[in-house]
């Protein structure tokens, strides 16, 4: 039997906490009376993923069985989730392998030959061909790529876009041509928290500019509570339009698997216990690992975590129709990762480790920091954010002003020229965000090299909006004091010195909540 997740109050007899701070970690003792919340473990995963598989494919939900819907002659494109999923990345075979088979297997049944595979990367980076040979395995890659039958989805190529519409409030519906235009389009997706999937996947992953501009912007992020409650994101009811108005134009069969908390594996097994549980073995681990990384070079350390490959478990798969399918992938998603919680805190603390979304194989600089402390674990609840209005938010991170110019060119300059300027996402929106979107040489890179679109540091900085506006401090431990001040942020040395800092903001014995992840967790508070 697996662990639900779990709140501990700390006292006396708890032992010092392991917290992520980019490429490495320390331990930290919290105050006497501290909360901290535990992921769950691991679900039991699914035995025979194969047959899992085709069972999905052929009892669908509120669908026909997949192979009905298939006929000679008919196009049909398969789109898939990019490289930013799952984190880390998945050991071989990838799950979307092994489905992207099964289904090229009745359509070849069938007698199709128009099919076409696209990575639905919207506005990130094109995947490398490496990357697109993990995905979906070295028979379907050697098939269809040499022949331009897999590739990376175009948000810039005017001519391979489809303006399919107008949504009821007006935003833009456009996506891939070949997409919009296919007979029967299968997405493939890995809902690796509750933000993903759903209407998120073809709306967006497949978008243009011209349509993630109506939700990748200010005022929704800032009014959706959270990210990771679709039925409370604005941003996914804009999304749930878009899809809805696509559903009456195109044939989507929407497949969604879910996966189990194996984020780390045996190597790294301590990262994934409670401290007090650690064998003698865990603490030789995390010891060896601590000095490790404290004499290796920075390059070693950064391969050291971005060559980790997991062994996630398959915990759920449905395919079917977008929105009866993705009550059930959700429904699957929380009870691997809810954790219930009582009331809010005066402060959070949460450490940001060495891998998100948008730095696969690069670098986390300090604005995709931000974004996946305030962006992605700050909003890791349902109901209520776990801090207070008004409340503080204690980081940990390095934020060291390292940008890697493959992949963040526009970065650098939103971090030196338009951070410099102002913080204010409303401004920098207003001001800047038209400029960086439809730059010539930002768009050359993206369509070119393998370089996140001009416009993608605005939506970093937009993601972390609704924190921003929710707590009145924010500081980072370990951090480089000029980078935080330069991202509108304060620099502490220890948990602390931060705690001193927040007094004014918070008092002199505030509520604390740590929130002890990855693994990844959603504080359900009550």
């Amino acid at each position: 039997m697996s662990r639900p997740g779990f709140v501990l109050e700390v006292d006396d007899r708890t032992p010092p906490m392991l917290v992520h701070e980019g490429e490495g970690f320390r331990l930290e003792s919290f105050p006497l009376g501290s909360r901290v919340i535990y992921p769950p473990e691991s679900l039991p995963a699914i035995d025979d993923v194969d047959e899992a598989i085709t069972e999905a494919l052929l009892h669908p939900v509120d669908a026909d069985p997949l192979p009905s819907q298939l006929r000679a002659g008919m196009r049909l494109t398969i789109a898939f989730d990019d490289v930013s999923l799952p984190l880390p990345p998945m050991r071989s075979p990838d799950i979307r392998q092994r489905i992207i088979e099964a289904v090229l297997t009745m359509a070849a049944d069938a007698g199709i030959d128009d099919v076409e595979l696209i990575a639905a990367n919207a506005l990130h980076r094109r995947m490398t061909d490496a990357e697109l040979r993990h995905v979906v395995g070295e028979r379907v890659f050697r098939s269809f790529h040499p022949q331009g039958l897999l590739t990376n989805h175009d948000a810039e190529d005017r001519e391979n876009l489809l303006h399919v519409g107008l949504t009821e409030e007006g935003e833009d519906v456009e996506i891939n041509r070949r997409a919009a235009e296919s007979d029967l389009l299968v997405y493939v997706n890995i809902n690796l928290v509750p933000m993903d999937g759903g209407h998120k996947s073809v709306p967006v992953g497949l978008a243009s500019y011209r349509s993630l501009r109506h939700h990748h912007n200010v005022r929704t992020m800032v009014g959706s509570h959270s990210f990771m409650d679709h039925e409370r994101s604005h941003l996914h009811h804009s999304a749930w339009r878009m899809g809805r108005l696509l559903a009456e134009h195109l044939n989507i069969f929407q497949i969604e698997t879910t996966l189990d908390n194996n984020v780390f594996g045996a190597r790294y097994g301590f990262l994934q216990k409670p401290e007090w549980e650690w064998s003698l073995r865990d603490q030789a681990s995390m010891l060896a690992m601590r000095r490790g990384l404290a004499l290796a070079p920075q390059r070693l350390k950064h391969r050291r975590f971005h060559d980790l490959r997991s062994a996630y478990g398959l915990t759920g798969i449905h395919a079917g129709r977008v929105e009866a399918v993705h009550e059930r992938t959700i429904a699957a998603v929380h009870r691997q990762q809810l954790v219930e919680v009582q009331g809010q805190s005066d402060v959070l603390v949460m450490g940001v480790p060495f891998l998100g979304p948008y730095n696969v194989d690069s670098t986390m600089n300090p604005i995709l920091a931000t974004c996946m402390g305030l962006g992605y674990y700050f909003n890791s609840y349902r109901g209520r954010p776990v801090v207070r209005r008004g409340g503080a938010a204690i980081l940990y991170h390095p934020l060291a002003p390292q940008f890697n110019q493959l992949h963040h060119p526009s970065y650098v300059d939103f971090y030196e020229e338009i951070l410099s300027e102002t913080t204010d996402p409303l401004v920098i929106e207003e001001k800047y965000e038209k400029q960086f979107a439809t730059d010539p040489w930002y768009i050359h890179l993206y369509r070119t090299s393998h370089a996140y679109h001009g416009v993608h540091p605005f939506y970093m900085w937009y993601w972390a909006a609704h924190a921003m506006d929710h707590v009145d401090d924010v500081i980072w431990v370990g951090a480089d004091r000029r980078a935080a001040q330069r991202l509108g942020f304060r620099a502490a040395t220890t948990l602390a010195d931060a705690l001193e800092m927040a007094s004014a903001t918070v008092g002199s014995d505030p509520s604390i909540t740590y929130l002890h992840n990855p693994p990844h967790l959603i504080a359900d508070v009550r």
